[in-house]
C-alpha cells in the first residue's frame, strides 16, 4: 500500500478540475465529430479515444459510455440559459430579458454552437443520446427553481415553483429541438434571433411569472 502511494506521488500530478473540464470538452468535440461522420452505432470508444489523443482507460474514466461523451457540449447550452436566468434583473419581464441577453451558448463557447445543435438533432433518433440530454436537463431544474422561487414569493422547493421550473425546462427543450431542426442547413443570425424570440414568447405564456416592481 505504501509503495503504491509513493509511486502515485512520484508520477504525474493529478489534474485540476479546470484541466479535467477542458479534457472532457476536447473529447466531447471529437466524439461528436465522429458521430456525425459515422453515426453513433458506427463509432467505438476506441475510435473516440484515438481521435482525442487519450487512452481508452482515460476515456472510460471520464465517461460512462460513448454516448455520455456528448455531455460537456450539451452542458454548454444549459449553462448559457442558466447564466442568463441568473442575470435576470428585478423589475424586468423574463421574456424581455431573454430577448436582450440570451444567445444560446455563452460567448466563450460560441464556436461549439453547430456541434451542440448536431447532437440535439441526432438525439431525436438515438434513445441513448436523448437520455443523456434529458438527464442533463433534469439536473438543471434546481437552478431554475432557485431563480423562480424569489420571483413568486415561494420556497424554491415548493410544488408550485417546481412545476414552474419543469415547465420552463420543457419550453427550453422544445425551443432547442426546433432551433436544431431549423439550423440543420446552417446557423444564421436570423435563426438565432428566431430561437431567442420563440423561447421568450413560449416562457411568457408558459410560466406567467409575475415580476414585482424593483
Amino acid at each position: 500500500m505504501e509503495q503504491d502511494q509513493l509511486a502515485a506521488r512520484r508520477g504525474r500530478p493529478p489534474a485540476t478540475d479546470q484541466q479535467r473540464r477542458r479534457q472532457r470538452l476536447a473529447i466531447s468535440r471529437e466524439a461528436v465529430r465522429l458521430f456525425r461522420a459515422h453515426g453513433v452505432t458506427g463509432t467505438s470508444g476506441a475510435q473516440i479515444a484515438l481521435a482525442a489523443g487519450v487512452s481508452e482507460r482515460t476515456l472510460w474514466r471520464l465517461f460512462r459510455t460513448k454516448e455520455s461523451c456528448v455531455e460537456p457540449l450539451l452542458t454548454e447550452a444549459l449553462d448559457g440559459f442558466r447564466a442568463v436566468l441568473r442575470s435576470w434583473p428585478r423589475g424586468v419581464e423574463l421574456a424581455e430579458h431573454l430577448q436582450a441577453a440570451y444567445t444560446f451558448l455563452p460567448e466563450d463557447s460560441r464556436t461549439d454552437t453547430d456541434a451542440v445543435l448536431a447532437v440535439v438533432r441526432m438525439s431525436r433518433d438515438d434513445p441513448a443520446l436523448r437520455a443523456v440530454w434529458l438527464v442533463l436537463q433534469e439536473r438543471a431544474e434546481p437552478t431554475f427553481a432557485e431563480v423562480l422561487g424569489p420571483r413568486t414569493g415561494l420556497p424554491a422547493d415548493s410544488p408550485e415553483v417546481l412545476v414552474l421550473a419543469a415547465t420552463m425546462n420543457a419550453a427550453l427543450r422544445v425551443a432547442t429541438d426546433d432551433f436544431a431542426r431549423s439550423a440543420a442547413e446552417g446557423i444564421t443570425p436570423s435563426r438565432v434571433e428566431g430561437h431567442r424570440r420563440w423561447l421568450a414568447e413560449a416562457l411568457r405564456t408558459a410560466t406567467r411569472v409575475s415580476v414585482p416592481p424593483s
